[in-house]
């Protein structure tokens, strides 16, 4: 308990001085040496953590412009799951949204593909955990039923373009499971639940969003262990308060007018706003939960 009104306090003297310009967000993760140490799993250190998220700060401004709460407690939150935010590794992102109703910029913790296959492995369950991108020249072959068969041989050259993408897991006892989506099923889902699909990592780095996609759904069926899916309920949420243990503080679900694309900083339209061509958000795709493919043993 006095951990966490400590990290009360620090937030609300920090969001009270930057109204008064006192410290900068930079200052104040230096602040919370502390409680980063506190938070982090024995696979990084604090010192490597602080220098991670100084620079994705210093790479998109914006995000130094979002609440102080928000983006703490989604520093925070990547420092308990152990996973690098907006770095090359692709395990998790920090990403700002402007939230209308509050008038204020908001930092969201993302999940990537690669931080999804880390906390899976942690886990202890697994043997083997991927998710694979099938191109139209790839000899791809599935079928469910009670003789299961996935098989995947990508061409040498000449690929083509990415058509299916597919995720599996093998458990340790020899169990095991798979799932398969159609390219325009991922882009499907991803614009109907998606506040990020029209920048941020879905146009930096689709394939590997799509893999995420993929793999999230057919993890739950593997027989992870409880930590795991309440890692996974991190993914994509605000989180406006602070606390030592960051699965006590209440999820916000992102509800901007406008997104932010985190690579340059710049407010882009929000999802109701038509395009440059005159054409509103892409309609919800009722069929994209109908186009998931799943088996597991």
């Amino acid at each position: 308990m006095g951990t966490n009104n400590t990290i009360q306090r620090r937030t609300q003297e920090t969001a009270a001085a930057r109204t008064s310009e006192g410290p900068t967000m930079q200052q104040y993760i230096k602040q919370m040496q502390g409680e980063i140490k506190k938070a982090l799993p024995a696979v990084m250190t604090p010192e490597r953590f602080s220098r991670i998220v100084l620079s994705a700060l210093s790479t998109n401004p914006k995000l130094a412009e979002t609440t102080p709460q928000s983006f703490l407690g989604a520093m925070m939150t990547a420092a308990q799951l152990g996973v690098e935010p907006n770095t090359p590794l692709g395990q998790a992102y920090l990403i700002p949204f402007w939230n209308s109703k509050a008038r204020a910029l908001e930092c969201q913790f993302q999940l990537g593909y690669k931080g999804l296959l880390d906390l899976a492995y942690r886990s202890g369950e697994v043997s083997t955990v991927m998710a694979q991108v099938v191109y139209e020249n790839d000899e791809f072959e599935y079928s469910f039923g009670l003789e299961p068969k996935l098989v995947h041989r990508p061409a040498m050259e000449n690929r083509g373009n990415p058509k299916y993408v597919y995720a599996m897991f093998r458990t340790k006892d020899g169990g095991y499971g798979y799932e398969v989506m159609s390219i325009a099923d991922v882009r499907a889902h991803a614009q109907r639940y998606s506040k990020s699909f029209q920048n941020g990592p879905w146009q930096t780095n689709f394939e590997e969003m799509a893999k995420k996609t993929v793999l999230k759904r057919v993890l739950k069926y593997a027989p992870l262990k409880s930590e795991f899916m309440r890692a996974v309920t991190q993914d994509e949420v605000i989180k406006n308060d602070l606390s030592a243990d960051m699965y006590e503080v209440p999820n916000v679900y992102v509800e901007a007018d406008y997104d932010v694309d985190p690579a340059t900083g710049e407010i882009v339209r929000g999802p109701e706003e038509p395009t440059k061509d005159g054409e509103t958000k892409p309609p919800e795709d009722k069929g994209a939960e109908d186009g998931q493919q799943r088996m597991t043993v």
